[in-house]
């Protein structure tokens, strides 16, 4: 599947039927060596004042259909250990 084929979906949680972002809203991590998708990075859900980011990672996606995509948070990751591996400094 092309990245312009997921543009424009919704995110939406499985288990609270609520929109978490849209596509074009988050970060796609992307295994450059297999051109496969790790994970999806929705930013800043939550509250005003405990704003959070979640890491999604792909075995979380449940269903991708025409107009939405729906996931399972229960499978999110920790977000400053998600960041950790990834070891964007360098």
């Amino acid at each position: 599947m092309r990245f312009s084929e997921l543009a424009g979906k919704e995110v939406i949680s499985i288990d609270e039927g609520a929109r978490l972002g849209i596509i074009s809203e988050t970060d796609l991590v992307i295994d450059t060596e297999s051109g496969t998708i790790r994970s999806l990075v929705v930013p800043n859900r939550g509250t005003f004042l405990r704003r959070r980011t979640l890491v999604i990672p792909f075995h979380g996606i449940k269903k991708i259909g025409h107009d939405l995509i729906i996931v399972d948070l229960s499978t999110m990751e920790d977000e400053a250990r998600y960041l950790r591996e990834l070891d964007l400094d360098e």
